[in-house]
């Protein structure tokens, strides 16, 4: 198939398969003449790279994931390892959201409250600009 194909069959964009390419997160597909061709095992490899990002895994990670996949079995400690990790990260990020909403809403709630009725200025801009 051609990469166009290859796209369709995975919501993966054109642009971002020829990146995946480069950086060797994909091989360099098969050719005939000056058009790339691609088979279903390249559809395959493309999917879980998707399913992994869309994970929030990084290139890197998802690099270590392709290899352990090719490992088999004896690489699932190694790839439970690697998600526990990245687990840590993602609820690291969701307590760092949190406490952002929180400093949000109670920034909101004052304009809303309008605090500074006396048009001396803007409760987020003040909290946004004190030392």
């Amino acid at each position: 198939m051609l990469i166009g194909d290859l796209s369709q069959r995975t919501g993966g964009n054109i642009e971002t398969i020829r990146y995946y390419e480069r950086i060797g997160l994909l091989p360099a597909p098969a050719r005939r003449g000056r058009y790339r061709s691609y088979g279903l095992e390249d559809v395959s490899r493309l999917r879980f790279v998707r399913r992994a990002r869309n994970l929030g895994f990084t290139l890197d990670e998802v690099r270590a994931l392709l290899e352990l996949a090719a490992g088999g079995r004896k690489s699932c400690g190694d790839a439970r390892s690697l998600a526990a990790a990245h687990l840590a990260d993602v609820k690291t990020k969701i307590a760092d959201l949190r406490r952002m909403e929180r400093v949000l809403v109670e920034a909101v709630r004052a304009c809303d409250a309008d605090v500074n009725a006396d048009n001396q200025g803007c409760p987020l801009i003040d909290s946004l600009s004190a030392d």
